[in-house]
């Protein structure tokens, strides 16, 4: 599992950023740090790919320049997941998309309802999970139980910008396919309410607004 939180770098003011409920009155700002968080964790997924060698002519002469091969599948956890799911798409702009409809349905039992899934083939590719936030972990796991309709995966790498220790756990235990995490911080826990502590909030409403 990567945590960008293990090692200071830039990432730390955008986490803070997002988490601070001054600066989240700015939805722009909001949808951009997560943008550029998505961006950072792209980069670092890349680092993980097959890449081949290739041969390019500079205006001075020729040269090796090493390329990805792989052209991952990036799907969108509608709808706080765009701005997140953005920032891949601008490193890994030769991507094919998915994008998938999940709410959580309230209750005492925590249930994620999937209104919505539309997916190229997987067969053999590179997955990339966009989700802002991990909490129980359940929605992740229903939304790839649901995207393996579409055919087996080589590998699914999941990231999130903020993790719930418990929801990190559940994946572990209950994702049997290949699979890597990629986290921005994780959490101390979650509430009777399965939110994140200390968490940032709903992503989705500071991203886009209230919804009814």
């Amino acid at each position: 599992m990567f945590q960008l939180t293990d090692t200071p770098s830039i990432a730390n003011r955008f986490l803070t950023e997002l988490r601070d409920i001054e600066i989240q009155k700015d939805s722009l700002r909001f949808r951009k740090n997560l943008e550029r968080l998505g961006e950072i964790l792209a980069y670092e997924i890349s680092k993980t790919l097959q890449f081949s060698e290739k041969t390019i002519q500079t205006p001075l002469s020729p040269i090796l320049a090493r390329i990805p091969e792989e052209k991952p599948v990036i799907f969108a956890v509608l709808r706080a997941s765009l701005p997140f799911y953005q920032g891949f798409l601008n490193f890994f702009d030769h991507a094919e998309s998915g994008f998938i409809g999940a709410f959580r349905e309230e209750g005492e039992d925590v249930k994620i309802n999937l209104g919505y899934h539309a997916s190229p083939s997987l067969e053999g590719k590179t997955v990339i999970l966009a989700d802002p936030m991990l909490a129980t972990g359940k929605s992740f796991l229903k939304s790839i139980e649901t995207l393996l309709q579409h055919g087996t995966p080589k590998i699914i790498h999941i990231a999130a910008v903020i993790a719930a220790p418990e929801g990190v756990q559940f994946i572990k235990e209950n994702l049997k396919i290949p699979h890597s995490l990629w986290i921005g911080a994780i959490d101390e826990k979650l509430n009777s309410k399965s939110y994140i502590v200390p968490g940032l909030g709903d992503a989705g409403d500071l991203a886009f607004g209230p919804k009814l």
